[in-house]
């Protein structure tokens, strides 16, 4: 056998069952998609006007009298209802081509390429709406798992179809595409809180990996691995 040979199957089989999963907002980004994509697709003052209706749900949300998942559920429901997908996918594709450079984290865009050519499965696995998220994840070439919203007769319904993919959601909507994670060697990339169960089912799990140094210094991953379960 030659030494390529030996090389490429060694590759093969050392990254065969490697699966590598990378948080989209605040991980490969510099700061949360989401909002900046709304305020793009929809224009300043439709976007003033909406999200000043946001105010009273995020004071209840701070006050812990609304969970994170019921906010993100009114803030579709408030930009999102009636909306053509068709004119939200083409908006995406735009948003996706305009502001790649300013958002994208030029170590975050190294790593995954690296981990494509590995051979490793490569996906996203983010909170933000998968319908948002998709141009990007076309460019990236990886696979794209995130929240889900309700389409009927071609429109948004302003409702999230199942649940908000964030904190275990991550850890359910993973093993319903690839099966069980113990079977894989999982490599996961992460920021916040919404995180934390996938960084702890990780073997290679990163912290803030892309982040300056002073960003990553408070780490919880010890403490969550001390008390981390196998999924």
């Amino acid at each position: 056998m030659s030494l390529s040979l030996r090389v490429t199957v060694f590759m093969e089989t050392t990254h065969a069952n490697v699966l590598s999963v990378f948080d989209f907002d605040g991980t490969l980004t510099r700061h949360d998609s989401f909002i900046p994509f709304l305020r793009y697709a929809f224009g300043n003052r439709f976007f003033i006007r909406n999200i000043a209706k946001m105010t009273l749900p995020a004071l209840r949300c701070m006050r812990r009298k609304l969970t994170r998942d019921e906010l993100k559920e009114v803030l579709i429901t408030t930009f999102l209802t009636d909306i053509e997908e068709k004119w939200l996918r083409a908006k995406a594709e735009t948003f996706c081509q305009l502001y790649w450079d300013k958002l994208m984290r030029s170590s975050g865009l190294l790593a995954v390429a690296s981990e494509r050519v590995s051979g490793a499965e490569v996906t996203l696995c983010s909170a933000s709406p998968e319908l948002v998220l998709q141009p990007f994840a076309d460019k990236l070439g990886v696979k794209l798992i995130g929240t889900q919203l309700e389409v009927k007769d071609g429109k948004l319904t302003g409702r999230i179809s199942g649940h908000n993919c964030r904190c275990i959601q991550k850890i359910n909507r993973l093993e319903s595409v690839y099966g069980s994670l113990a079977q894989y060697h999982l490599r996961a990339w992460g920021d916040t809180r919404g995180d934390y169960e996938l960084l702890t089912a990780a073997r290679d799990a990163h912290w803030r990996h892309f982040h300056p140094a002073w960003k990553r210094r408070k780490s919880p991953l010890e403490m969550l691995k001390a008390n981390h379960q196998n999924y």
